[in-house]
């Protein structure tokens, strides 16, 4: 079991001093490590792995398709993140991954209102592409 090493890209340190990893499955794999778990955000289903891994149906640019099996999903991530290397991939790896990273910093404590903003200074500046995806986040909080 391990972790992401600070400062590789796409990896993110939580408020908790987690780190996961965000990525584009459009692009390569990365150098490195291999995940330990994957949390892949798709709207239909993603190759399989060497490592274990868990499907969300996430329609390009939309919200997942069952919004009620989110927070479990995350919140099994978070826990496997104290030590494993986690990582939340879509097709591009900003809207879908950016949406799912700012609510798994909301289950780490910060507040769902400064979560897109959050995600955006600690991931990507373009991470969660759409308002409802924003608002998504915003109202991820209040659940």
């Amino acid at each position: 079991m391990g972790s992401w090493e600070v400062g590789t890209p796409g990896v993110l340190r939580l408020p908790s001093e987690r780190l996961v990893r965000g990525r584009g499955l459009s692009r390569p794999l990365p150098d490195g490590p291999l995940p330990e778990y994957g949390v892949y955000l798709l709207g239909h289903e993603p190759p399989g792995t060497a490592w274990d891994a868990r499907w969300v149906r996430w329609p390009d640019f939309r919200l997942p398709a069952d919004p009620a099996t989110l927070p479990g999903v995350l919140a099994e991530a978070l826990r496997r993140a104290a030590g494993e290397r986690v990582e939340f991939a879509c097709a591009g790896g900003r809207g879908r991954t950016g949406t799912a990273l700012a609510c798994l910093a909301v289950l780490d404590g910060v507040p769902a209102a400064e979560a897109v903003g959050w995600v955006r200074a600690h991931y990507d500046r373009r991470a969660v592409e759409t308002p409802w995806q924003r608002r998504f986040v915003e109202r991820f909080g209040a659940a």
